[in-house]
């Protein structure tokens, strides 16, 4: 009796450590550009902190920088949906065969702010009203503040636009410029240096807040502030991965996703944008310009008509169009 209960004891003894010591569930988490990048430290470290803090002893989301698992952006999605990566962050504008109605997001002139986009952008994508996110879970939702124009040529008055080769973030913005005389160029964020400095284009639509995190702003000197549309950007989670999680670590994701991770992203965002316009504006070497009335008049009426074209190509995006205005309007009823 005594040799069978010392066997229990022994055997306790030795599974004990092995319990106690038992790893939190690791997420590999793929992010195209580098721990230094305002996208990182004002979208995505403020989510990766929280959980990983909350969670430590259940779940631990481990961020592959600079991609090291891969450096195309229009690569993200695929890497999260076959189970590469477990979370990326996906910029939908560079996909748009995938995420087909995205569009409703860029569209120029809908939002009165960033924190507004990305609140309609959360729960356009809880209802699954999106397209193209079945296989994902959205755990952050994000819509720049609207994108102005940084050229190497001068941007005076909106007619020096006519004939510039443009980065742009999406089609919405292609068609946009378009109707201004432009010549867009969709093209990843972290592609466009390398074209502006071969003199393949003539500069890029961005945030303030972007224009020096890929170099741009090095060889770019005159600043058309007309606030285009503003670029989405969703922090995705393999489906199948999510639901897998103890219910616990479930939790502790949703607890910092959504609202919590919009109005973060959001707020540090825009107070970069804020100073790095200052920041412009002080300098002698640069234009700053914001467009006159009468030129104001011409770009709002650019902006209505891709609206409008946008709206009569299909009943879904009529439908999707007036989702959105009611979402709106629950928000600033709201306020």
């Amino acid at each position: 009796m005594f040799t069978r209960v010392l066997r229990i004891v022994v055997v306790a003894l030795a599974l004990a450590p092995a319990l106690a010591a038992a790893d939190p569930i690791k997420l590999k988490f793929s992010f195209f550009t580098s721990d230094r990048s305002a996208v990182y430290q004002q979208q995505v470290k403020p989510f990766i902190d929280a959980v990983n803090a909350e969670g430590k002893d259940l779940i631990h989301i481990d961020v592959y920088f600079s991609g090291a698992i891969s450096k195309l952006q229009s690569a993200q999605p695929e890497l999260v949906s076959d189970g590469t990566a477990d979370l990326a962050l996906v910029v939908p504008g560079q996909s748009p065969e995938q995420f087909s109605n995205i569009a409703v997001l860029e569209l120029p002139g809908l939002f009165r702010d960033s924190l507004e986009a990305s609140r309609v952008f959360a729960r356009l994508a809880a209802a699954r009203a999106l397209k193209g996110f079945d296989d994902y879970e959205v755990i952050g939702s994000f819509v720049s503040n609207g994108e102005s124009i940084h050229s190497r040529k001068p941007l005076a008055s909106l007619g020096e636009l006519n004939g510039q080769t443009i980065r742009v973030n999406n089609p919405i913005e292609a068609a946009t410029l378009e109707k201004l005389g432009v010549v867009p160029v969709v093209l990843a964020i972290n592609e466009t240096m390398e074209k502006l400095s071969a003199g393949k284009i003539d500069g890029a639509t961005l945030p303030p807040s972007m224009l020096f995190e890929f170099g741009i702003g090095r060889v770019t000197s005159h600043h058309y502030m007309m606030q285009l549309g503003g670029a989405p950007i969703a922090l995705v989670m393999n489906r199948d991965k999510f639901a897998s999680l103890p219910p616990q670590a479930q939790s502790i994701i949703r607890k910092y996703s959504d609202d919590w991770f919009a109005e973060r992203a959001a707020s540090g965002m825009a107070a970069l944008d804020q100073r790095i316009l200052e920041e412009l504006k002080k300098d002698s070497r640069r234009t700053v310009t914001y467009p006159s009335q009468s030129d104001m008049a011409v770009i709002n009426e650019a902006y209505a008509s891709v609206v409008a074209d946008w709206a009569s190509s299909s009943r879904n995006n009529r439908e999707l169009l007036e989702r959105a205005k009611g979402e709106i309007a629950k928000l600033r009823s709201n306020n």
